[in-house]
C-alpha cells in the first residue's frame, strides 16, 4: 500500500517530476540482470502502475492546454465563437473523463467492482404494498440490467397471492455489475396510493435491498462439517411448474446461522451449486462489514455506504419524484426510473464514491 500513499501524495502536491524520476529509477533497476524473480515481479507491477498514471497525466496536461487555447481563440474571434464553444464543451467532457480515470488510478476503486452480484430484495414495513414494490424494483433492476447487456436469473423467491414478493433473490451476471449496483444496498422507501386502498390515501412502505458481489471459492473457505444441507419439494403456482421431486435445497452455515435456499432449477445439483454461491457471497459480505466496522471504530468516523439500516432513497409516486438521500439528488421522472432508466442516479453515486475515495486517500496522507 505504500506506493498508493506515495502516489496520492504526488497528486496532492502535483510533484509529477518526482514521480517521473522514480519511474525512471524503477526501469533502470529492471534492466539489471541480477534481479531475483520476486523482486523483478514487484518492480514490474510498480512500473506498470506508474506508467498508466503518467500517461493519463500527460493526457490531462495536453487536454488542459488545448482547452485553454480554444477559450483564448473564442474570446478573440466573435464570428467563430459559437463554433469554438461547441468544441470547448466537447474538450471539457474529454478532460473530465480523463481526470476521473486518473483519480481511479490514484485512488483505486473496489477490487470487486467488475464482479457479478446476488441481489436480494425483501419486503419491509407495509405488508402487501411492500411486497408489490419488491416486484416493481425487480422490474426496474431487470430492465436496467438488459440495457447493460447483463444476464438476470431468479435464485429464490417467495411470492404473495396478489402478485408481489415477500423476498426475491437474483443473480445478475456481467462485467461491472457490482460497480453500478452496490449503491442500491439499503432501505428503499415508497410513498403511493396502494392498489388495496379505496379512500385514495398515500401510504409509506419500505423494501430492503442487499447487493453482494459473487465470491470466488478461494476467497471464502467452507468446511463441509459446518454445513447442514436439507432438500425439499419446490413450491410453485401450480400446474407443470411444481416439482414432483425433492429438488429444492436449503443450506445452513452452522457457525454463523446463515440460511440459504434455492429452488429455481429443476435439478437438485444445480440448486445446490447456486445456493453455495449465494452462501459464499453472504459470508464475504459479512466479513467485509466486519472489516468496515473495525475501520470505522479506528478512524472514529462513519463511512456512508448505504447500509441496510439507512433509508437511502424515496420513491414518491404522487409527485413523480425520486430522491437519493446520500447525495441530495432529486429527479422528477420517477416513471422513467421505474422502467429501469436509472443512470441519472447511478452515475452521480459513482462520482460520489470517487470523491469519498479521494478524501480517504488524502486523510491517510495527512494522518
Amino acid at each position: 500500500m505504500a506506493i498508493l500513499y506515495f502516489i496520492a501524495e504526488v497528486r496532492i502536491f502535483m510533484n509529477w517530476d518526482l514521480l517521473k524520476g522514480d519511474y525512471e529509477s524503477i526501469l533502470q533497476k529492471l534492466s539489471t540482470p541480477s534481479l531475483d524473480v520476486k523482486e523483478r515481479r514487484e518492480l514490474q507491477k510498480k512500473a506498470s502502475e506508474y506508467s498508466q498514471i503518467l500517461q493519463k497525466h500527460e493526457q490531462e496536461v495536453e487536454l488542459t492546454s488545448e482547452l485553454e487555447e480554444l477559450k483564448k481563440l473564442a474570446s478573440e474571434d466573435s464570428e467563430l465563437k459559437e463554433l469554438y464553444e461547441d468544441e470547448i464543451s466537447s474538450k471539457e467532457s474529454d478532460l473530465k473523463n480523463v481526470q476521473n480515470e486518473l483519480e481511479d488510478l490514484l485512488y483505486p476503486a473496489d477490487e470487486k467492482d467488475n464482479a457479478s452480484v446476488f441481489l436480494e430484495i425483501r419486503a419491509g414495513a407495509g405488508g402487501q404494498e411492500a411486497a408489490l414494490f419488491v416486484s416493481d424494483l425487480f422490474k426496474m433492476y431487470n430492465n436496467y440490467a438488459l440495457s447493460k447487456h447483463w444476464n438476470v436469473s431468479i435464485v429464490d423467491s417467495s411470492s404473495t397471492d396478489i402478485g408481489g414478493f415477500k423476498e426475491l433473490i437474483l443473480y445478475v451476471k456481467g462485467k461491472g455489475v457490482y460497480k453500478h449496483l452496490k449503491f442500491e444496498s439499503g432501505v428503499h422507501r415508497v410513498q403511493r396510493v396502494p392498489q388495496t386502498e379505496t379512500a385514495g390515501r398515500v401510504h409509506t412502505s419500505t423494501v430492503t435491498v442487499a447487493v453482494m458481489p459473487e465470491a470466488e471459492e478461494v476467497e471464502v473457505s467452507l468446511d463441509p462439517n459446518d454445513l447442514r444441507i436439507d432438500v425439499f419439494r419446490s413450491s410453485g403456482p401450480g400446474g407443470q411448474s411444481v416439482n414432483t421431486t425433492d429438488s429444492a435445497v436449503r443450506i445452513t452455515h452452522v457457525p454463523t446461522g446463515i440460511v440459504v435456499s434455492c429452488q429455481d432449477e429443476r435439478s437438485q445439483i444445480k440448486n445446490k451449486a447456486k445456493a453455495m454461491k449465494v452462501l459464499r457471497a453472504r459470508l464475504l459480505k459479512a466479513e467485509k462489514e466486519k472489516h468496515d466496522e473495525e475501520l470505522r471504530t479506528q478512524r472514529k468516523q462513519q463511512v456512508g455506504r448505504g447500509e441496510r439500516s439507512e433509508k437511502i432513497r424515496t420513491y414518491n409516486f404522487p409527485q413523480n419524484r425520486v430522491s437519493d438521500h446520500r447525495i441530495n439528488l432529486t429527479l422528477k421522472k420517477l416513471d422513467m426510473v421505474m422502467e429501469g432508466v436509472i443512470d441519472d442516479i447511478i452515475n452521480p453515486l459513482i462520482d460520489w464514491e470517487r470523491s469519498l475515495r479521494r478524501s480517504e486517500g488524502e486523510k491517510r496522507i495527512l494522518d
